[in-house]
């Protein structure tokens, strides 16, 4: 049982309604300071409304949110200062230097003695702080995105997918500025698509479908307790190990063009398998085995793929 001073979040049956559309339903967690906290859900789980709501854009039907001590509804103005937003559409300024980009919002923020260089150096801009935003990929965005919304040194940071569109190098860079934000102490509440994204970086993940919360735990413990299975991936040569498989009570998943999967629950189980197929004279060009991961807990729990894969879609450098 946490302290409740620990808590940079306090979401306690949270309610949101939209005319007969219950977008958030009755939903509660904390989050700790000092952590990163994954909030995970399908496209229309009410996600996006319980972001809106903790950071003061909108207000519940019923419930309480309180962010830092203070409510969400009475303290707006005490709590708007003390956090930092990044959302997904974030854009900025063509003519303006990554230099000049970070002054322009620490004026905008009324921030007093913003350490623009600090956060340059921060999000690893330093060589490009120079350069014009429309000259900046996908990444440098990004992370000049971060910045802006640690402009103000806030406590409490809102990122909002901030990987998205990224190819796997540039996404990666953003995952070293977020793991140092949590080395400095902040607090990042990040909602993702890419479970492994959270998968790496949360301390604690929340998913949430059909507006209820229906789990949360760090990602260890997500796994284990709803995926406690490993997966062998054989290479083969013919249709000879799908039907020894079947004969033994597997269901193999075939997938073009030699190869066959199936749960298993644990490796005591593989060396069954493998021992069989050898007695049996069943060729094998390769196997693997690995333990699920956060994206198969997800599917499992919600029963949907997370929005898109990394590879299908369109990347920015």
């Amino acid at each position: 049982m946490t302290n409740p001073a620990e808590h940079a979040i306090a979401v306690d049956r949270l309610t949101k309604r939209y005319g007969s559309l219950l977008a958030v339903d009755g939903v509660s967690f904390t989050v700790r300071k000092g952590e990163v906290f994954s909030f995970l859900g399908p496209n229309g789980a009410g996600k996006t409304t319980t972001v809106e709501i903790i950071v003061t854009i909108r207000k519940p039907t019923s419930g309480s949110v309180r962010v830092l001590g203070m409510d969400v509804t009475k303290k707006k103005y005490g709590i708007v200062p003390r956090i930092g937003v990044l959302p997904q559409s974030f854009n900025s300024y063509d003519r303006l230097t990554v230099r000049e980009t970070l002054q322009y919002y620490s004026r905008l923020f009324s921030c007093r003695n913003p350490d623009i260089d600090g956060l340059i150096d921060l999000v690893n801009l330093k060589d490009k702080a120079g350069e014009y935003y429309k000259n900046l990929s996908g990444g440098l965005r990004q992370r000049l995105g971060i910045a802006i919304a640690l402009v103000n040194n806030p406590e409490v940071v809102f990122l909002d997918e901030p990987t998205t569109g990224l190819d796997p190098r540039a996404r990666r860079e953003v995952w070293d500025v977020l793991q140092g934000l949590k080395q400095k102490g902040k607090t990042v509440f990040l909602t993702t698509h890419y479970m492994e994204e959270a998968e790496l970086l949360a301390d604690t993940v929340a998913i949430i479908s059909k507006g209820k919360l229906i789990a949360m735990g760090s990602p260890r413990e997500l796994i284990e307790s709803n995926a406690n299975y490993l997966a062998l991936t054989l290479q083969v040569a013919d249709d000879t190990a799908f039907g020894a498989l079947s004969k033994m009570g597997f269901a193999p998943v075939r997938t073009p063009p030699n190869t066959l999967t199936v749960r298993v629950k644990d490796a005591n189980e593989v060396q069954k398998i493998l021992a069989s197929l050898k007695d049996a004279g069943t060729p094998l060009l390769g196997l693997d085995v690995r333990k699920p991961n956060l994206e198969e807990v997800f599917l499992k729990l919600t029963g949907e793929a997370p929005r898109e894969s990394p590879a299908a879609e369109r990347t920015t450098t």
